[in-house]
């Protein structure tokens, strides 16, 4: 694919398994926000245009970040699922930006994204209808009874765990999601939106340390990875 394109980051939810006085991406790893890392890491690929930041009604923390790497930072009122907070975002994307062409959504707690990853990914999904990133599970699978013991080995075989960033064209995608939100179908991310919709997203591995912080303990492990800036 040559141009360039938009990221959409739903970065409307509380993070409530972190704690805190503040949503967790706002939480400070290695010295600033978590948010602001992530936002950085994508405005550095040469491919992102621009991001559009999709934020809780009530947000006070936001730090009114405009611009990054002479990139636009715009900002939209969110929902109260990632599902709605990002056809937010998609529905509040510039008129430039197409209903033919591919949008990027990724996580705002996903700080240590490679950017090498995200350029297979351009590359790999505009020749498809898009994609993901992901890994191929590698460890053995237990499916866990009521009391939380294990009661069976799963097979792993074609199972993948889904990453961000992850790209459709930007039509297809909010057919996508409205079609699911319609049949009151959640879904947890935009790849089962889009497979609900009978597309089969391609997954594109990619590296295992872009990790998603998600509890606290997660920060120590993010701030070391980010100071080995892997790119």
């Amino acid at each position: 694919m040559t141009g360039s394109l938009w990221c959409v980051v739903p970065a409307a939810g509380r993070g409530t398994r972190v704690g805190g006085h503040c949503p967790k991406q706002y939480l400070p790893l290695a010295g600033r926000p978590l948010i602001e890392h992530t936002l950085e890491r994508l405005a550095a690929h040469p491919q992102i245009a621009g991001l559009l930041v999709t934020l809780g009604a009530d947000d006070a923390h936001w730090p009114g970040i405009a611009e990054l790497n002479g990139k636009p930072v715009l900002t939209a009122a969110g929902g109260a699922e990632r599902s709605d907070s990002v056809l937010a975002g998609i529905d509040a994307l510039p008129a430039a930006v197409g209903q033919n062409d591919f949008v990027l959504v990724h996580d705002a707690a996903r700080p240590c994204v490679r950017l090498d990853d995200i350029s297979r990914l351009i590359e790999r999904g505009s020749a498809r209808d898009g994609g993901l990133l992901g890994a191929p599970l590698r460890d053995t699978l237990k499916r866990a009874d009521a009391a939380g013991c294990s009661a069976r080995t799963e097979p792993r075989d074609q199972r993948w765990r889904a990453f961000t960033p992850q790209m459709f064209r930007r039509g297809q995608l909010a057919a996508a999601l409205r079609k699911a939100a319609g049949d009151g179908r959640a879904v947890s991310d935009e790849a089962m939106a889009m497979e609900l919709a009978g597309y089969a997203p391609l997954l594109v591995e990619g590296a295992e340390d872009n990790i998603k912080v998600t509890t606290a303990t997660d920060f120590p492990l993010a701030a070391y990875l980010l100071s080995r800036t892997v790119t």
